[in-house]
């Protein structure tokens, strides 16, 4: 920048229109613009620029000097008192303490040695001293920060959950001197904000008055000298076409082309003027351009602050709705209680009900032109099918009408309890013992974890690939978790019973719903299966169902299932693609469930919905599920259909938070069923009795609601052992004569059931270094293969063996069946030693 300012011309409408008229009589008159030199040899030679039209920066100083009114302003590198100034720069360089200590990192690794240093209400850490210069391995801001001691040598620094420092000194004389030194930082940083924020405040304010008139009032005089000199150019230009033209005619050449000279020089003149014009007002602009960015920013930060109010309102609003909507309701827990005050607002509590009459009436879109083998397009597509609806361009809009609710048909309720379904039917307990199961698992241990220091890395990634230590997983591998889906298979016993089709994809609608249940309260990350890792999970004695799991590839993640129960077999090939976006973690499910009916032939196809998990880094976790969920009836079932949405948490609905509505539907299209409901608590289905309004805009009347699935509530001191239900209590509990793969062999998994973290740490970096070990082997077979000219077998299931859908191109892992004979045999030679 230059070193003096130049100084803002301003002028009064007098003076600037007597400056215009001057300027238009001059170029007039003698043909040249004030402050141009005159043409030498036919060339324009800019010196100095017209008064409102540009100013040269050395120009206004040299003349600010020559006149005195305007003093020179020193750079801001510059100072008159040049000696004071270094020694305060100095002065304020200079940390106010700085220092070894010890810094808690990990469990792994413990306290480790590292350089601190206290400055401007900031405190930083280093590997060592000479990283000073170049990386800072960590900060923490004192304004806000609580700072405690823990014992004589140990204190702790947090500024409210997203960063926490675990610091141990030497000695109590030390410790002392540190937390001394802190909060005298901490004072004066709270101060200094302060009165930053005062001064912020005050220069708003003036903003809008004062620099806002200038800066426009500025602009506007050079866009009048813009307008002037365009006119001159419009002018002098149309007089060169006409002495052009005369030149033509040939008649006194020498007098014509004198003129065209003339014409012409008055066209550069002009010309250049509009030059000098245009970068006097681009200059201005640039010059303001600062002064408008932080009128804009202080804008922003209003309509921020404002949407920050308007959300708190929200919170509070819903706060009290939900509070008196409960006053009601004598069996709904209030859980949320507790984090009324917390910042970050926590889910609604669990148990919410929709047997309402308003509740019971709704409005959905039905998507019209949704092609029935369209939804295999592609398995690897980023979007499931609660994102694949929003791309449609035409829906039908249906209003659903509770007809009456007062005399509920409960003889076909199945309220479908965990301690119901994992109760011994008659016929089973008479053929077989049942073998008695655990009820829960050990308590999990109380280990602080710093969650920042960990995942801040991890942001933008896919978390399949980020090796993340077991304080953040719960003692079950994915193929356990998928085996959860079955925990209310009952309701899939009803669905086989049913004689209608409609009425029966109704009960499978209730069975998708019920599996999302435990996610409502569920935060721990299963453990990823490692290739080749199975899981079975034979329940036939008591529940009537067995499943077998298998991890049939590594990247991507998949997981193959088959499991077969009392009229019914399901099937699913689970993959997905999941992202850390700093506030939440989205899982989207990219592979489809199928479930069939032999007594029937009917067969049903869907896609799970999109997962978050809120409040990552601060805050209480809490999980919703949302999108759209199609389930297509295939074979005998073709045509049927349902549409199911999962409405996602908003602060601003009136509607019931979780809750889960849609429509079952003929081959003709025509609405049979409502689903109607929360994902964790009940799902409720009625049929469709009447049918009134238009064709595009069709309402449904339905009769009395049955229940179809009810949640029980995990045990009251579930959250001791990671908010397990029974079943999950029993799906990791230890069986003799399963697979060498099977998930409950893993050793990592079982030691940090039994609360040995540490342990289960190292060994789990042991399991992930030996698979990628394994990896790299098949990577270069492969590469030998290649270059030998002959070709190498890609990694083979051993349970599931991949084949070609029936109706479409997609290759799918389809179950052997020769798992369950293998077990009888105690034939493990084909599987694999991953453990």
């Amino acid at each position: 920048r230059d070193t003096y300012c130049a100084p803002v011309i301003r002028s009064s409408a007098a003076e600037r229109t007597r400056k215009k008229r001057d300027l238009r009589t001059t170029i007039m008159s003698e043909g040249i613009l004030p402050g141009i030199a005159k043409p030498v040899g036919g060339l324009l030679t800019p010196t100095t620029v017209a008064p409102g039209v540009a100013v040269s920066v050395a120009n206004v100083a040299a003349a600010a000097n020559s006149s005195g009114t305007v003093a020179a302003v020193p750079s801001s590198g510059q100072n008159p008192n040049g000696s004071s100034t270094v020694a305060q720069a100095a002065s304020q360089a200079e940390p106010d303490m700085k220092g070894w200590l010890l810094k808690w990192t990990n469990y792994l690794k413990g306290y480790q040695k590292r350089w601190f240093v206290l400055s401007k209400g900031v405190l930083s850490y280093y590997r060592n001293q000479a990283e000073m210069s170049h990386t800072c391995r960590g900060t923490i801001s004192l304004h806000g920060a609580l700072i405690h001691t823990v014992d004589s040598c140990t204190f702790v620094i947090s500024n409210g959950g997203t960063q926490t420092f675990h610091i141990k000194a030497a000695n109590e004389v030390e410790r002392q001197s540190w937390v001394t030194a802190l909060e005298l930082a901490k004072a004066k940083a709270i101060r200094a904000m302060e009165s930053d924020e005062e001064e912020e405040d005050n220069t708003a304010n003036t903003i809008p008055s004062e620099e806002l008139n200038l800066v426009v009032r500025e602009l506007t005089v050079r866009l009048e000298n813009l307008k002037t000199c365009y006119d001159l150019i419009t002018k002098h230009g149309t007089a060169l076409q006409r002495a052009l033209s005369e030149l033509e005619s040939g008649d006194d050449l020498a007098n014509k082309t004198k003129i065209v000279s003339e014409r012409a020089t008055l066209f550069r003149i002009s010309s250049n003027a509009m030059i000098n014009a245009c970068s006097d007002y681009l200059q201005t602009a640039q010059t303001q351009g600062h002064k408008w960015s932080k009128m804009l920013q202080h804008e922003r930060d209003q309509k921020l602050h404002l949407e920050e109010m308007v959300e708190q309102l929200a919170r509070q609003h819903s706060h009290l709705e939900q509070a008196a909507a409960n006053r009601h309701r004598p069996n709904v827990t209030a859980s949320a209680s507790d984090d009324e005050d917390n910042e970050f607002y926590d889910a609604q509590e669990e148990g919410g009900s929709v047997a309402s009459q308003e509740e019971s009436s709704f409005i959905l879109n039905i998507p019209v032109s949704t092609h029935h083998n369209h939804r295999r397009s592609s398995i690897d597509a980023t979007g499931s099918s609660s994102e694949g609806e929003e791309g449609n361009s035409e829906t039908q809009q249906v209003l659903v009408v509770a007809e009456t609710l007062d005399n509920m048909d409960v003889t076909d309720r199945i309220s479908v309890h965990s301690s119901q379904a994992l109760t011994p039917t008659l016929a089973a307990s008479q053929s077989k013992v049942v073998r008695k199961r655990r009820t829960r698992v050990a308590d999990k241990p109380n280990y602080p974890l710093n969650l920042w220091s960990i995942i801040k890395n991890c942001i933008g990634k896919d978390l399949s690939k980020i090796p993340m230590p077991v304080n953040f997983n719960e003692p079950l591998s994915m193929l356990q978790r998928l085996t959860e889906d079955f925990e209310y298979s009952e309701i899939l016993d009803k669905a086989a019973q049913a004689k209608d089709t409609c009425e029966q994809l109704a009960y499978v609608t209730a069975f998708t719903v019920s599996s999302y249940s435990t996610t409502s309260n569920r935060t721990g990350k299963p453990f990823n299966p490692l290739l080749g890792e199975t899981y079975e999970c034979d329940r036939t004695d008591d529940l009537g169902w067995r499943c077998i799991n298998e991890q049939v590839s590594h990247h991507p993640p998949m997981a193959a299932q088959y499991c077969e129960g009392r009229g019914w077999r399901c099937w699913q090939e689970f993959t997905m693609t999941s992202k850390f976006r700093g506030k939440y973690i989205q899982i989207v499910p990219l592979g489809y469930a199928h479930v069939e009916f032999p007594a029937t032939g009917n067969r049903y196809t869907w896609r799970k919905v999109t997962t978050t998990v809120h409040n990552i880094i601060v805050g209480k976790l809490w999980v919703d599920n949302h999108g759209d969920m199609e389930i297509f009836g295939e074979r005998n079932a073709k045509g049927v259909k349902c549409h199911l949405k999962y409405l996602p948490y908003s602060y601003f609905t009136r509607d019931t938070q979780r809750r889960v509505k849609g429509v079952v539907m003929d081959s003709a299209n025509q609405v049979k069923w409502v689903i109607n409901g929360t994902w964790d608590s009940k799902i409720e289905i009625a049929p469709v009795t009447s049918t009134s309004g238009s064709t595009e805009n069709p309402v449904y009347k339905t009769g009395n609601y049955k229940t179809a699935w009810t949640r029980t509530l995990p045990p009251p001191d579930s959250d001791k052992y990671y908010n397990f239900t029974l079943l999950a209590c029993q799906l990791n509990e230890p069986e003799p004569n399963v697979a060498p793969t099977d998930s409950r062999l893993r050793p990592d998994q079982r030691l940090m059931e039994e609360g040995k973290w540490n342990e289960s740490n190292q060994e789990k970096l042991r399991l992930e270094e030996g698979q990628r070990a394994r990896r790299r082997q098949r990577e270069a077979e492969a590469e030998k293969a290649a270059a030998e000219g002959r070709p190498y077998p890609p990694y083979e299931p051993i349970w599931f063996s991949k084949e070609k859908e029936q109706g479409t191109d997609n290759l799918v892992h389809v179950f052997k069946g020769t798992y369950w004979d293998a077990k009888s045999k105690q034939d493990w030679s084909k599987s694999p030693s991953i453990f």
